[in-house]
């Protein structure tokens, strides 16, 4: 391949100084919005690259600490790509290598430098029994894909509107399609509110779920109401109630409704719900309580590929005694016999199944099934889901 070596060292330098820059402080998304701002010299191209080369860096965890800089991103860019010029100007012995297979891949560079994927992805040993430690952590070194839920009656608009954009996709069901990671979606201002841009696991997360007409669901971790809105696919004539613990967080969920034209009446509340809530929430009760609950997100850290370097074990034990707080303080307000659905974005243990043991050891209410949603395999996110019933 041909390359300017000036070019492609002047990119190199740009990365380097990104990187230095920042501090773990922020979603790096976030800073590198304001990084951009900042350096406004910079090209929509060699923002891209720029782009490109910190997030395979950072797909790279913890692993070869000991290379420098340069070497660890030669590496991220030989694993991650196909096609580097970062590789081919200072490996260019590894070219011939950079259109095989992973494991291949793999292969040659711990033939070189030793093993290193237990250091890119060091928390194994605190993993679901159900994630396969190797293939997820293979994973981080592939980006995964966008995925979008149609609204219902819209699927044939929106497939139509994508083909005659020569926008490439694939549909999984009649209201799910993955696109390439990447797709600039908004430009297509005549599919507005047409679709979520929702992951695939996080669209398999209520689908053991039944949802009767006119009756009453609390979604207490709310967040921007993706599962809420996921809710409403399934019934729209509900009583719903959204919670969170900021009034800016229920600002971006109505933001939200508004765009997907939402015309159930839903209330809103905001709680914080590592304490107990019996002083505002009185004698309401609910026929489903959707607990979206706020995790270390470690199923979707191929999107944040940063988190492998910041993430620290004590983390897991400080979400998992906050989500054992939110269950608890909210389990009280479901109708007996009726629903409650935990869901995570983690892939530890010490979030789901031991949560799950927490609620029917300490809690009282049946599980009824649990469930790792397996998306490393499929370029999306993995999550966990469990089902229980109250007595």
């Amino acid at each position: 391949m041909e390359v300017n070596s000036k070019r492609v060292n002047q990119r190199v330098r740009n990365f380097e100084r990104t990187i230095q820059e920042y501090q773990f402080k922020e979603p790096f998304s976030r800073f590198l919005t304001q990084f951009y701002k900042n350096n406004r010299q910079m090209g929509s191209s060699d923002r891209r690259m720029n782009s490109r080369l910190c997030y395979n860096y950072f797909r790279l965890g913890k692993a070869f600490s000991n290379l420098s800089v340069l070497d660890r991103l030669c590496i991220a860019e030989f694993l991650c790509e196909q096609n580097s010029a970062v590789v081919a100007v200072n490996k260019p012995d590894w070219i011939e290598k950079s259109t095989e297979g992973i494991e291949e891949k793999i292969n040659f560079i711990e033939a070189q430098f030793g093993q290193f994927l237990d250091d890119v992805f060091p928390f194994t040993s605190l993993l679901s029994p159900n994630i396969e430690k190797r293939s997820f952590i293979i994973s981080h070194f592939i980006q995964p894909n966008l995925y979008i839920r149609v609204q219902k009656g819209m699927e044939s608009k929106v497939k139509k509107t994508l083909e005659k954009n020569e926008i490439p996709f694939e549909e999984l069901s009649s209201q799910t399609l993955e696109l390439p990671n990447g797709t600039n979606l908004q430009q297509l201002k005549s599919l507005d509110g047409d679709y979520e841009v929702q992951d695939w696991a996080s669209q398999q997360s209520l689908n053991e779920v039944s949802v009767s007409p006119k009756s009453s669901w609390w979604d207490c971790c709310a967040a921007s109401g993706g599962k809420s809105l996921l809710l409403l696919d399934k019934e729209s004539n509900i009583k719903l109630l959204v919670s969170d613990v900021r009034l800016s967080i229920l600002r971006n969920l109505d933001e939200r409704f508004d765009k997907a034209d939402v015309k159930t009446y839903y209330r809103k509340k905001i709680l914080d719900l590592s304490k107990p809530v019996d002083h505002i929430m009185g004698e309401e009760r609910f026929d489903g309580i959707i607990v979206d609950a706020p995790c270390s997100g470690s199923g979707t850290w191929g999107r944040t590929p940063e988190m492998l370097q910041k993430f620290k074990t004590s983390e897991i034990d400080d979400y998992s005694t906050l989500q054992k707080q939110i269950v608890k303080n909210v389990a009280p307000y479901l109708k007996s016999g009726k629903t409650l659905v935990y869901i995570t974005c983690s892939v530890f243990a010490a979030e789901n199944e031991e949560i799950t043991q927490y609620i029917t050891d300490r809690l009282g209410l049946e599980l009824e099934n649990q469930q790792a949603i397996i998306g490393y395999d499929k370029k999306a996110d993995s999550m966990f889901v469990a089902r229980f019933k109250k007595p």
